[in-house]
């Protein structure tokens, strides 16, 4: 029940575990992107585990009758693919053909192998607020109270197919949906002020007709009560917009303070130094 505080320390210990998952995919293959997945693993491992009323052993794609989430930063799929297979969706076992040949975990999430948990290809950023948006119009015209959950890269932001559907949402009063940006303030090039400054983001959204709020998506807690909070704005007229502090890397010191971790594998040494910072609370793949 999302009025009952949940069980904060299990939480904590599924997002260690999650975060081993990551580093472990991605050193596994040489490829993917650990750095945000990192970052946003408090967020999914709390909307997953506590906020969002969802079927993983009855998956279907048009989602009726349950809350449907869409990654719109798809390069960060190490973190949603873990999440998804700890609620169940696919079996842990298949975490370890992450980016290999004739995987259903492509290293952004595709719909053609038929994933469960994912309901559109991303990873061409910009993309995923629109898909959300014409979800959340599509749940509202066939009388589903449920809501639609969205998630999008600071540096996403930059791309202006964002803005034409931050400015669609409040125009048809889309008020059943909650968009979060990860505002960990780095892309691959760089510090995002260096690359395309975003200037005052809550400005922004706040003058397109958003419901905006701010959290510290790095603490569990913090991320569960903004969420709930977030799910008493919906129905009142306006879409709502998170803007989500958290830290490229997250969890592993090594990783963080930087965007050169955006999308490179660790090397084995470098692994075990991260291992060694993330205990194994549930059992590695």
């Amino acid at each position: 029940m999302l009025d009952v505080m949940p069980d904060i320390d299990r939480l904590e210990k599924l997002c260690s575990q999650v975060r081993r998952d990551i580093v472990r995919m991605v050193h596994a293959v040489s490829s993917g992107h650990p750095g945000g997945s990192l970052g946003c693993t408090d967020f999914l491992v709390t909307l997953y585990g506590e906020i969002m009323k969802h079927d993983p052993q009855n998956f279907s794609m048009d989602g009726i009758g349950e809350d449907v989430f869409f990654l719109s930063n798809g390069h960060i799929s190490p973190v949603w693919y873990s999440v998804l297979s700890h609620e169940g969706y696919f079996d842990r076992s298949e975490l370890a053909t992450f980016r290999k040949l004739d995987s259903r975990l492509q290293g952004h999430p595709a719909t053609e192998e038929g994933l469960p948990g994912v309901r559109m290809a991303s990873g061409s950023l910009g993309q995923g607020l629109s898909v959300a948006v014409g979800a959340a119009l599509t749940k509202r015209l066939n009388g589903d109270d449920r809501l639609v959950y969205s998630l999008h890269g600071d540096g996403e932001l930059q791309e202006g197919q964002i803005w034409e559907a931050a400015m669609s949402a409040p125009h048809h009063k889309v008020d059943n949906l909650i968009a979060t940006i990860d505002y960990n303030g780095r892309q691959i090039d760089g510090d995002v002020e260096d690359v395309m400054s975003l200037g005052n983001l809550r400005a922004k959204f706040d003058a397109f007709g958003w419901h905006t709020m701010e959290m510290d998506g790095n603490k569990v807690e913090a991320v569960y009560n903004t969420l709930t909070e977030a799910r008493s704005h919906t129905g009142k007229g306006k879409p709502i917009v998170i803007l989500m502090r958290t830290e490229m890397g997250q969890g592993v010191d090594f990783m963080m303070g930087t965007h050169k971790w955006h999308g490179v594998a660790p090397n084995n040494e470098q692994l075990e130094n991260a291992l060694s910072q993330l205990e194994e609370t549930l059992g590695d793949y």
